[in-house]
């Protein structure tokens, strides 16, 4: 690959400070060894979320010989200063609003799996949250989903109603109304059509990423290496891969692509399938003397405007806001944020949507003269089928990927992690796991038909610009899968 193609998925130097990344961790710039080691059993690219919940896994998972693996995590900046020092500590599972159109592509089973997939995906993370005693603000709360116009209402009470029908047994933690003087009294947002809620969490994710890190380097079988992009992944007759990176080159038989939005450039063939887009979100406090004015925010919401605009927003144990989105503002604006990895400039298009956003929106919020206190942008990747990428990279043994999360990654990552291990530690001992016994729905698994598809259609096709209606036909699925809650 050119290296001008590949400049166009490195990391810029010197993106936005996010609010969580104000305060760097100790580890931030952590190297475990002055030079990166010549040769890894495995190598993970990419210190966020996914590459780092991948370590931690394969530590938790490996038994007799690979328990003594060891493990390269190389980073292009700082650790965990992409999309996961960057996202909006939602973690949040889809019941409702992706699952009939997962249900209509693939079938009840398939629908389900996602939505089960996601709730337990965040009672596992505060599980380890809890074993591992890291400090990083979890707290369970309601997430209130809001709708004040009247399409986004619509379509939200036929979901509701059409997943209800089908007696999943998860949307027994759901309330809904349609009432638009409850869905008001409910939410406290101005306007509201619909409301409804289920059980959800808020955390404080680079703590938490750096907090697993901490335990993960003091095993010694971890080897961090921060600023060191790769350069490319070449095949080694000999060594398995000779990773090459611009302060040399490791040896590995195994690596792991965990960059999510900039995977495309060391894996050319998800150029279509993964794309980088730019997201915007903000930090929202009011003045000290203000606060107590406004009524007390327990909930995490996920709001859709009157003019369709939607955000997502979580309540600080400080009092304090963030909440980002306004997706719909710029997206005509394509060159702001569309195949766009410069997360050092906003995006123009909607950097001061959340002006007085909470005087506009709430109940109560008029005069406690809230103010954006930090506002920046952060790069996520966008499937083309909006389903992430996970498992072997088709026709490069030895490779695998956990990547293209929609935004959507906080309920996703850590048991997608875990099951991919699963896929890693197989592949070790010379045996092929099959994904049905991965724990990860089968919508996830990356495949050749995935990548051609998207390969072979119009971008205007697939979910990340068009509206959320794929032009293609069902997936084949294989009624033997044999994946099962574990709820």
């Amino acid at each position: 690959m050119a290296s001008s193609s590949r400049n166009r998925y490195l990391p810029v130097k010197n993106g936005l400070k996010s609010f969580w990344l104000k305060q760097p961790h100790e580890l931030s710039d952590h190297r475990s060894t002055s030079t990166i080691p010549e040769q890894s059993d495995i190598i993970i690219i990419g210190a966020g979320y996914a590459g780092v919940a991948t370590a931690y896994h394969l530590l938790k998972e490996g038994t007799g010989a690979a328990a003594g693996l060891n493990i390269t995590i190389l980073e292009a900046r700082g650790a965990s200063s992409g999309a996961t020092g960057r996202n909006g500590g939602h973690l949040r599972p889809d019941l409702y609003g992706h699952i009939p159109k997962y249900i209509d592509r693939a079938g009840v089973r398939a629908g389900a799996e996602v939505a089960e997939f996601e709730i337990e995906n965040m009672w596992a993370i505060k599980k380890a949250i809890e074993d591992e005693k890291i400090d990083c603000d979890f707290t369970l709360v309601r997430c209130v989903d809001v709708y004040c116009n009247t399409k986004d209402a619509t379509n939200a009470k036929a979901s509701y109603d059409k997943l209800v029908a089908l007696e999943l047994d998860y949307m027994k933690d759901m309330f809904f109304t349609a009432d638009p003087k409850e869905a008001e009294a409910y939410s406290g947002v101005k306007g509201a059509l619909v409301a409804v809620s289920f059980t959800a969490g808020t955390m404080f994710p680079y703590k938490f990423i750096l907090g697993l890190l901490k335990i993960l380097l003091a095993t010694g079988k971890v080897n961090l290496q921060t600023h060191t992009p790769v350069l490319s992944v070449e095949r080694d007759e000999k060594r398995g891969y000779a990773v090459s990176t611009e302060r040399g080159t490791v040896y590995a038989k195994q690596v792991v692509h965990a960059s999510n939005g900039y995977v495309a450039g060391l894996l050319p063939e998800y150029e279509r399938n993964i794309i980088p887009c730019k997201g915007i979100c903000t930090h929202i406090e009011m003045p000290e003397q203000n606060r107590g004015t406004a009524p007390l925010f327990t909930n995490s919401y996920s709001l859709a405007n009157d003019d369709n605009t939607s955000s997502y927003l979580i309540p600080r144990l400080d009092g304090s806001i963030i909440v980002g989105g306004s997706r719909q503002k710029f997206r005509p604006f394509k060159e702001q944020w569309y195949h766009n990895v410069d997360d050092s400039i906003l995006i123009d298009a909607s950097k001061d949507h959340y002006e007085e956003y909470m005087q506009r929106t709430y109940r109560g919020w008029e005069k406690t003269d809230a103010k954006v206190s930090s506002i920046w942008t952060g790069v996520m990747g966008y499937s083309f089928d909006s389903n992430p990428h996970i498992g072997s990279v088709p026709s490069k043994p030895g490779q695998f990927i956990l990547a293209g999360f929609n935004g959507h990654g906080m309920p996703v990552i850590w048991l997608g992690a875990k099951g991919l291990a699963k896929m890693i530690l197989a592949d070790q001992r010379g045996e092929k796991l099959p994904f049905s016994e991965t724990g990860i729905p089968r919508l996830f698994q990356t495949s050749q038909l995935r990548i051609d598809r998207a390969q072979a259609n119009k971008e205007e096709d697939g979910d990340i610009l068009g509206t959320g209606q794929i032009f293609l036909p069902k997936l084949p699925i294989h009624e033997t899968h044999t994946w099962k809650s574990r709820l």
